[in-house]
């Protein structure tokens, strides 16, 4: 039956697998859970059906045992009465009726493992519902914080500067670089023309110094 595969699919089914290789494992949750809420009230379906169906055959299979019991003792009275023609006639309905109990005995047996087995599959499917109800807030909350552990670690890579914004902050030092080799060079050029103003003042200095001895000693 169509119904027991797809009962049978679902039992077999592990969440922690679907959840894994879903896009959206909370969405995925919901609807394993829906499908199962709605494969269970199948089953229900089918399972009363089948239940239904097994008391109409009890009950057709009782009508010809009935029958049948009837017509032996209908035989049995004409054969007391001698009256064996109609002893015959009555023997054969009693044997037509008892094929058809017998027919229908084994349609009850046959009735009756059907019924065992959609049983047993609702008790299955009941079971791995509850089983799913019972994880599916433990799964989400397993999900969520392991999006929320790689967020955090996301964020721990970006501090270490291993993370995307490893570039931004080469960049920043290489700018940072590049300001302290201008502000080396001014100052390079600074000191330059300091030295050069110190160097006049000195030949000043000098020259004067030159035009005192020289007067010191009458050379003026």
């Amino acid at each position: 039956m169509a119904v027991l595969e797809r009962v049978a699919t679902l039992v077999r089914a592990n969440l922690n697998d679907l959840i894994d290789r879903a896009e959206d494992p909370e969405k995925m949750i919901k609807q394993v859970i829906l499908d199962m809420e709605n494969q269970l009230l199948q089953v229900k379906t089918q399972v009363a059906i089948s239940m239904a169906d097994h008391h109409l055959l009890q009950k057709k299979q009782a009508e010809q045992a009935d029958k049948a019991a009837e017509w032996m003792r209908k035989a049995e009275l004409a054969v007391d009465k001698q009256q064996d023609d109609l002893a015959r006639a009555a023997l054969e309905r009693f044997q037509s009726f008892t094929k058809m109990a017998d027919g229908y005995t084994q349609q009850v047996a046959d009735q009756k493992q059907q019924v065992d087995t959609l049983r047993r599959a609702l008790e299955q499917l009941e079971q791995k519902l509850v089983e799913a109800r019972q994880k599916s807030d433990i799964l989400i909350a397993q999900h969520r914080r392991a999006r929320a552990l790689e967020r955090a670690n996301d964020a721990q890579l970006v501090m270490t500067g291993t993370g995307p914004a490893a570039g931004f902050d080469r960049m920043e030092r290489k700018v940072m670089r590049s300001e302290a080799v201008s502000q080396a060079k001014s100052e390079l050029v600074a000191d330059d023309i300091e030295r050069r103003f110190d160097a006049l003042e000195k030949e000043d200095e000098v020259g004067r110094l030159l035009d005192a001895l020289k007067a010191r000693k009458g050379q003026g």
